[in-house]
């Protein structure tokens, strides 16, 4: 049984910086994608960065680029998402999720919340 656990949540002032953590536990082999999405009181939830494990290959919404950035620490068994420059509309639930199927991996899907197995989340709170 797969399981994610995030960590590194908080709250920080508006142009600070903050570092999340994802623990993956229960599988055999690796997932084909995974990635960090975010979901806002009275908001759907919206992608924030996805990566391709096999090789490490990221994809961001643009408005996102520049800002955030998706790693993975595959030894760990890790992910990462490192977050600068915050804005008061970047507070939300961040959640981590995992993805074996490679179809919902595509580009067409990797923002699209399908993800098969998810985390509890972490709270990002940024103050302006």
């Amino acid at each position: 049984q797969v399981q994610l656990v995030e960590s590194g949540g908080g709250s920080v002032q508006a142009g600070g910086s903050l570092r999340l953590s994802c623990a993956a536990f229960g599988y055999s082999y690796s997932p084909y994608c995974m990635g960090w999405f975010r979901q806002a009181p009275g908001k759907e939830r919206e992608g924030v960065a996805i990566i391709y494990t096999v090789d490490g290959t990221t994809y961001y919404p643009d408005i996102l680029k520049g800002r955030f950035t998706i790693s993975q620490d595959n030894a760990k068994n890790t992910l990462y998402l490192q977050m600068n420059s915050l804005k008061p509309e970047d507070t939300a639930m961040y959640y981590c999720a995992a993805e074996w199927r490679p179809h919902y991996c595509s580009d067409g899907y990797v923002f699209a919340g399908l993800f098969a197995y998810w985390g509890q989340g972490t709270q990002v709170t940024v103050s302006s």
